[in-house]
């Protein structure tokens, strides 16, 4: 079974330039890299090593993080294993309406707000998902029951009491999820109500970056409504901070091209796409309603390869600003099979094949001497960076907007 393993992963590397498209590395290199340019006296000795990426590698944090129906023991290790994994995150269901707010009147503040404190102390960037969810079933009944006037005073409070409390903790939101597939608060209360539920947002936050996201979009099914809500939702001049895709629309495997193709047309607005909820299998596999089944072998080695073609194809793209992985553990996951740890946190051949990815092949290291001329360029993927010269050490970031830093000893 050793030498079968073997010799199938060997078949998934080699075929991995195929899988995902020509040109792949060269835009990578082109999309992803600046450069670090050392100034320093001839011959000093120079090490350069990144500290962490400006691209968002994020994961979905669940409410059990800041709950009290963990073990000690999963909750250490979630945390242990968020760290090790992950730049950024997303709340998953914590800062969600329902989840906030399931009786009038009666709003849970304490998950968010310890999500938070545990997001701030490790430096972790995150966003809201979601200030609002029109999708009807999603829409609590008290809602259902009020009158236009009363409803859009209480979407208006709503968004005023989730931007004054949360101003400037969250770097982005999802300001209305998923409106191509259902939009009760517009059917309601008429096409203005997106552009209002910004208006009211930005009165107490000015500076919330709001974002839409929604769903079988990279599947290339509902790309060209996606289209037309963001042309319809610019002329209205809603100020659409960027676009959110989920990547869990497919099944055990993901159409390479149609995923390309569905992110170069998203660029034609010039706005940051993020992928925001991604899963491997996917929402159309079996392992959706298969909960206690588990991969064999093969499949999870195949899985491996379906993360590395994935993260490939959205990092090579200029306009992908990050992906997050919608659940990593077993035990707090909701497609199980998907995670890259198993319940009792030992981890899949996809751990290993992230974190190759991650932390070697976009990792930039490096060592050396100082040129003749007192000057070295160091192609670098963006990021923070320490540089250490003749034992001088100082650290700088390197950011996609500028391209390039100098930086002098």
């Amino acid at each position: 079974m050793k030498f079968k393993l073997i010799v199938l992963f060997a078949l998934l590397v080699s075929s991995q330039t195929f899988a995902q498209y020509e040109g792949i590395e060269n835009d990578i290199n082109t999309n992803r890299k600046g450069e670090l340019i050392i100034k320093a006296k001839p011959g000093a000795k120079v090490t350069v090593e990144q500290q962490s990426h400006e691209f968002w590698f994020g994961g979905a944090i669940s409410n059990g993080l800041a709950g009290d129906y963990w073990s000690a023991e999963d909750k250490k290790q979630y945390k242990e294993k968020f760290l090790e994994n992950f730049n950024s995150a997303v709340t998953e269901n914590a800062v969600k309406w329902g989840s906030m707010e399931r009786k009038q009147g009666e709003v849970n503040y304490a998950t968010v707000d310890g999500i938070l404190e545990w997001a701030d102390a490790n430096e972790i960037r995150i966003r809201g998902h979601n200030i609002f969810w029109g999708i009807e079933k999603f829409v609590q009944p008290w809602l259902k029951e009020m009158d236009d006037k009363e409803l859009e005073a209480t979407l208006k409070n709503r968004a005023y009491d989730v931007a004054e409390r949360y101003k400037g903790r969250f770097v982005e939101y999802d300001l209305n999820n998923e409106m191509i597939h259902g939009n009760f608060y517009e059917d309601r209360l008429g096409d203005g109500i997106t552009k209002k539920m910004t208006d009211w947002f930005h009165e107490k936050d000015p500076n919330a970056k709001l974002w839409l996201n929604d769903y079988d979009i990279l599947t290339g099914k509902r790309l060209d409504d996606y289209m037309a809500q963001i042309r319809k939702f610019l002329s209205q001049g809603v100020p659409i901070a960027g676009i959110g895709v989920q990547g869990h629309l497919h099944a055990e495997t993901f159409d390479r091209s149609e995923l390309k193709r569905s992110l170069d047309s998203l660029s034609t607005f010039g706005l940051p796409i993020r992928i925001t909820e991604f899963n491997t299998p996917g929402q159309r596999s079996k392992w959706v309603d298969n909960k206690t089944d588990k991969l064999t072998p093969e499949q999870e080695l195949v899985k491996a390869q379906e993360i590395v073609d994935y993260y490939k194809i959205c990092f090579a793209h200029p306009l992908v600003t990050g992906i997050l992985q919608w659940g990593f553990w077993e035990g707090s996951n909701w497609i199980p099979a998907s995670s890259m740890y198993r319940k009792d946190w030992s981890p899949t051949p996809a751990a290993d094949a992230y974190q190759n990815l991650i932390y070697k092949q976009w990792w930039t290291k490096t060592s050396g001497v100082m040129a003749t001329d007192g000057q070295s360029k160091v192609p670098a993927f963006y990021g923070e960076y320490k540089i250490v010269v003749d034992g001088v050490e100082k650290v700088v970031y390197l950011s996609k907007e500028k391209g390039r830093v100098e930086v002098e000893f």
